[in-house]
């Protein structure tokens, strides 16, 4: 696996653009078997329109990339295969809730999605509900998927101006610090009482993260990473 890079980024760059997948195209039957046995396992999950990336720079503190669009079940079997288009990368956006006394608050996947039991903060591959006249929206797909998964709106946190840019090879994970004014314990009420009202909630449970001794093998590397960074700095 790729050690994590970390870089500081103040502008995203993303244009979405009409380009053909050779794996997906080439693998198409593969595919197609390899969703079905995962809908049998999960039959909530559907195959939808979802966005990934290719040709991602990095200079001067802005991230440019090019986006295109493709379903979620050939993404999910270049997932499961072990990344085999390399030229490819997931790049999502990710809220790192911050409460007032320094808790991280993550969820964890409930047992519907294709991430059961991963604990992580509230994100999604981007779709084509986040696209703005040909860009990426990425500030916007991280508001979306907090009000989805949480019930927390942009009135109730402070978003850091720039991006924690995670990038592991495979994936690019877009994290912005949004500070909440609530304790801890206080954040993970209120969104577990607004996953109480759902009748299919995404997360399962709300974890608070206050130190090191907190991470678990079940968090991505992208956040682990992140949280150690942000634990060093303090």
């Amino acid at each position: 696996m790729t050690s994590p890079a970390i870089h500081r980024i103040t502008t995203l760059d993303l244009t979405v653009r009409s380009q053909a997948w050779p794996f997906a195209e080439e693998r198409r039957a593969e595919i197609a078997a390899h969703f079905a046995d995962k809908q049998r396992e999960r039959p909530q999950i559907w195959n939808g329109r979802i966005l990934l990336g290719r040709d991602p720079v990095l200079s001067d503190g802005h991230l440019a990339a090019s986006y295109f669009e493709a379903d979620f079940a050939s993404f999910l079997a270049w997932r499961d295969w072990g990344f085999p288009d390399k030229a490819v990368f997931n790049g999502f956006g990710m809220g790192a809730l911050r409460a007032s006394d320094g808790a991280f608050v993550m969820g964890e996947m409930s047992q519907r999605t294709v991430n059961a039991g991963r604990i992580y903060f509230p994100s999604g591959t981007p779709d084509l509900d986040d696209v703005r006249d040909g860009v990426l929206d990425i500030p916007g797909s991280v508001v979306r998927e907090i009000e989805e998964e949480t019930g927390l709106k942009p009135e109730d946190y402070r978003a850091d101006a720039d991006w924690h840019c995670v990038m592991t090879g495979h994936a690019i994970a877009m994290i912005r610090i949004l500070d909440l004014d609530l304790p801890g314990e206080m954040a993970r009420a209120r969104i577990e009482a607004n996953l109480a009202a759902q009748a299919e909630p995404e997360l399962s449970a709300i974890h608070l993260v206050r130190g090191l001794g907190d991470l678990t093998p079940t968090m991505p590397r992208f956040v682990t990473a992140f949280i150690e960074q942000q634990f060093a700095a303090r």
